[in-house]
């Protein structure tokens, strides 16, 4: 109950600093907050405020990741090693974020059954690397390392942020002509010499804004799939690629579960059906084609 407050709080929050940032932006520039009139579409204002509630948010998002990672998970960062196993992840990290050339990322652990891991964090250098201690628990230790490995190639190709970017350049134009469409039907309904907006111009907007986000996040996916297979073939460099085939032949045999949705595309997989439509809005290719994928691979 108290990871769902915070998390209703914190987005109360950004969009509070949205809000406000948006009267800035129209204030410094002397520029009327208003995107409709009775001429049309003051189309200046209404990029501003797509990006704003767009990009503003995915960025937010991006800075608030390890907070946010830490707070749904529960994942306990490793400060001082306690056990063997603890001092070996530390030091396994270390070593493959130096080959990397990415700063220290911080080494976590989260309770859970599932058979997962995550990356996140706002740069290369300002990251976090989370394992479940089913994982641990089910995994041996070169599997592991491949896990690692897959999760610091993440950070290293700056796969948080390219997202980052590319879905807040996405949710820009889907919250612009979602409200160009509504402008369009109110005047429709209501006849291009009446003023302002009517309940024609939200409905329709709300509906425009759910298919294009639907949309567009075939494009997204796509490229997180494709971020998916560079970071399993950036393990194989590091490790082996032996070892990252055993461990997404481990991944098959285990429990993947189901990350929170704020973090589910930062996992090492995700379960789901593989028919050709629901893979267009999968985050994770399946764990067969990426097996297949680096199989095919020279080392």
């Amino acid at each position: 109950m108290k990871r769902i407050l915070l998390f209703i709080l914190t987005n109360v929050a950004v969009l509070l600093v949205l809000s406000v940032t948006l009267n800035i932006i129209f204030a410094m520039f002397g520029m009327s907050g208003a995107m409709f009139h009775k001429g049309g579409i003051n189309y200046l204002s209404l990029l501003i405020f797509a990006a704003v509630f767009g990009m503003g948010g995915s960025l937010i998002s991006l800075f608030m990741s390890k907070w946010m990672a830490k707070m749904m998970t529960g994942a306990q960062v490793i400060e001082n090693p306690r056990t063997s196993e603890e001092r070996w992840m530390v030091e396994t990290v270390a070593r493959q974020a130096q080959r990397l050339g990415i700063g220290m990322p911080e080494v976590a652990i989260y309770d859970a059954d599932e058979v997962n891991a995550f990356a996140t964090g706002m740069s290369r250098n300002n990251a976090l690397v989370a394992v479940s201690s089913g994982l641990l628990h089910t995994m041996n230790r070169d599997e592991v390392e491949a896990v690692l490995a897959h999760e610091l190639s993440h950070i290293a190709n700056g796969d948080m942020v390219t997202l980052t970017l590319i879905q807040g350049v996405v949710n820009t134009f889907v919250i612009f002509f979602a409200r160009i469409v509504g402008y369009i039907a109110d005047r429709f309904f209501r006849g291009s010499d009446s003023e302002g907006v009517g309940i024609a111009y939200y409905i329709v907007s709300m509906i425009a804004e759910i298919v294009f986000s639907i949309l567009a996040s075939v494009i997204v996916m796509w490229f997180s799939r494709q971020r998916e297979f560079r970071a399993d073939a950036g393990s194989a460099q590091l490790v082996g690629k032996q070892k990252m085939i055993a461990a997404l032949h481990r991944l098959q045999q285990g429990h993947l579960g189901t990350l929170p949705d704020g973090i589910a595309a930062s996992g090492i997989a995700r379960s789901g059906s593989h028919s050709f439509v629901t893979q267009l809005f999968m985050s994770h290719p399946p764990l067969e084609s990426r097996i297949a994928a680096l199989q095919q691979m020279k080392q």
